[in-house]
């Protein structure tokens, strides 16, 4: 083995010392050893060529909408544009009369309120018709090789790093997010999703030995992943590019088709991500139908949630909505994975050094304008070190600067927070910051919508901190989902985990502290999901974990071993090790119909006793009771 490692490292200094020592020691069976090694070896090279060259990327190419280059301004503002401009106003865009009639989404930039497009929303049976097409490519889909999948992950992956600038405008353009908050949330976890599928993916859905027990040790037990079939995901609007590309890259890996309804808040962007996809099948030679993506308002995805043929629903999104998911998927049991709302708490232990993580904390709280479902949404801090930490929250998030993340100066350089997704929600936040204002919480900064100089029509909303937060008040409870800091202040660690578990969410934590081992203890206390020590939401990074949450944040997990085989079905299967020398067989006193029950009763209990009883004399006592029943026989 040590002259295999070398010949890897220095292939012909090997050789050559090999030569050498045949020369001076003759010895025919060193010779024919490492001969036979060698060419072993070579054997395995070329397989591993072989099957390295199936799973080879495959070059495609796919233009870029106009719509993300940083200067496009060819089109009319939308004035406060919000959920009611997804309706189609006529005004827009030129529609076939015989069209007139249907639903339209209207797409915009929150940003800047620029139109992106108007697109024809599907009704129940161009839903139904999409779940078809699905279906129909499904069937040779199954049967596909892990290098087949492997493939067309691989040429997505290679894609998206050669385009990854253009898919982070894309995903600015529809959601008013800035370029990192793209490049960290969009492209780097879609990165590390696909890395994980081709490193670790073929292992977990590959049949599975299980053990045997001793009365059945002549058989070989397994578990087969199988493919569903039909599966959806309905995924949130906050990362257009990796809530769709997740889901769907999951599915076609464990062998199935996938539907994936996007919000229609980000229909523009979703359709061209999904066209990549589809592009990319098609440069591999599969059925782009394999992958539909529908848009609709809420009242026609019944057409999906409710359809027989789909076998599997993730939802990502809101409580409310993920309950109506639940309730429609009943209808025909289809396993739904739940990812709702969160209200994730950063514990700051006592002693923490409160220079070192500040910019973790900003981070967590401001990425994507807050507009994060593992986003800190609640930053518990012991009294002692209270103060520092509200003011160095508080001077940092008022140099915050807000606007457009894709615009045509130097591409949004000069900008930390982009634009929310809509104004749909502001009243509700200024309504709940006001709430705690007047139960004396300290509102020192922000709390309202900001009016933009250059963009009047955009989305935004002030940087916000908010100070001396109490357990009892509205907004400790709900999810804000915006770019506000609520620091609240505790004076025990017990204390601390009560505030942390206090509330209906439980979807992810952080726990921050000078001990590692304090640390732990307390994570080990929280009611969530998932948790990181001294860091914040790494746990998405690793793909290697199921990703979900407990109580009102949802069940199920996506992301992981866990996630991917929920995509399949478990199926069982156990084989005779040595048909040829031992088979399962019935002894004729328990064979159909019984000739005597008592003799039966005689080997059934003493199989237990010999098997399972505590204690050796209760076995030989089975034991005795089972041969002397045989042999009555």
């Amino acid at each position: 083995m040590g002259t295999l490692i070398s010949f890897l490292v220095h292939p012909f200094s090997t050789v050559r010392q090999l030569r050498d020592q045949y020369d001076q020691e003759g010895s025919l069976g060193d010779l024919i050893y490492h001969a036979t090694l060698f060419f072993a070896f070579g054997i395995y090279t070329v397989i591993r060529r072989h099957l390295n060259a199936r799973s080879r990327a495959k070059p495609f190419r796919i233009d870029p909408p106009e719509q993300a280059n940083p200067s496009w301004a060819n089109a009319p503002s939308i004035p406060n544009a919000s959920l009611e401009s997804h309706k189609y106003d006529g005004n827009l865009a030129p529609l076939d009369g015989e069209l007139s009639g249907r639903d339209y989404i209207t797409c915009f930039d929150p940003a800047t309120g620029l139109h992106l497009g108007t697109l024809l929303a599907d009704n129940i049976d161009e839903i139904e018709v999409k779940i078809n097409k699905a279906e129909a490519a499904q069937v040779e889909w199954r049967n596909s090789s892990f290098a087949d999948r492997k493939r067309v992950i691989r040429s997505l992956k290679k894609w998206l790093v050669e385009n990854q600038e253009v898919c982070a405008r894309v995903a600015c353009r529809d959601t008013g997010k800035t370029l990192i908050d793209a490049a960290l949330g969009e492209i780097l976890t879609t990165c590390t999703k696909m890395d994980w599928l081709l490193r670790h993916g073929e292992k977990y859905l590959r049949p599975e030995t299980r053990s045997s027990p001793l009365i059945l040790g002549y058989k070989k037990s397994e578990v087969h992943y199988e493919p569903l079939g039909v599966v959806a995901a309905i995924v949130s609007w906050n990362y257009p590019l990796h809530n769709a590309w997740s889901p769907i890259l999951a599915a076609l890996f464990a062998g199935n088709a996938v539907v994936i309804k996007c919000s229609e808040y980000v229909a523009w962007s979703s359709g061209w991500f999904v066209h990549v996809i589809k592009e990319c099948l098609q440069a591999c030679n599969f059925n782009p139908e394999l992958v539909q993506l529908v848009c609709c308002f809420p009242d026609q995805a019944e057409g999906l949630t409710r359809s027989p043929k789909i076998k599997h629903i993730t939802f990502i999104g809101s409580e409310l909505v993920g309950r109506q998911v639940a309730l429609a998927a009943a209808h025909n049991l289809t396993p739904v994975t739940l990812e709702l709302g969160g209200k994730d708490p950063a514990i700051v232990l006592p002693g923490t050094d409160i220079e070192r993580w500040a910019s973790l904390w900003m981070r967590g709280i401001f990425q994507n304008a807050g507009q994060n479902c593992i986003g800190i949404e609640r930053l518990l801090v012991h009294r002692d070190q209270y103060d520092e930490v509200y003011q160095l929250i508080l001077s940092r998030a008022a140099d915050l600067r807000l606007g457009a993340g894709l615009s045509a100066d130097d591409v949004g350089s000069g900008v930390d927070l982009g634009s929310m997704i809509s104004r749909a929600r502001f009243q509700a936040l200024q309504d709940l910051i006001e709430a705690a204002a007047s139960r004396g919480a300290q509102v020192d900064l922000g709390g309202r919508q900001s009016t933009h100089p250059y963009l009047a029509n955009g989305a935004f909303f002030e940087a916000t901190v908010i100070g001396d937060v109490s357990r009892d008040m509205e907004i400790a409870h709900q999810e804000v989902f915006g770019p506000i800091a609520l620091v609240m202040p505790y004076d025990t660690i017990e204390e601390a985990i009560e505030i942390a578990n206090g509330t209906r969410y439980a979807l992810g934590a952080s726990v921050f502290g000078p001990d590692k081992y304090e640390c732990l203890d307390v994570a080990k206390q929280l009611e969530c999901g998932m948790v990181s020590i001294n860091d914040f939401g790494v746990f998405y990074l690793n793909q290697d974990l199921p990703f979900g949450g407990t109580k009102a944040s949802g069940y199920g997990r996506f992301g992981g071993p866990e996630g991917l085989r929920s995509l399949t079905n478990p199926k069982a299967v156990v084989v005779d090790r040595w048909p040829w020398l031992v088979q399962t067989s019935i002894p004729r006193p328990l064979d159909y119909p019984i000739r005597s029950g008592a003799q039966a009763w005689d080997i059934a209990s003493g199989i237990v006793d010999a098997l399972y009883a505590d204690g050796w004399r209760e076995s030989f006592e089975g034991i005795r009771r089972l041969v002397n029943a045989l042999r009555r026989q």
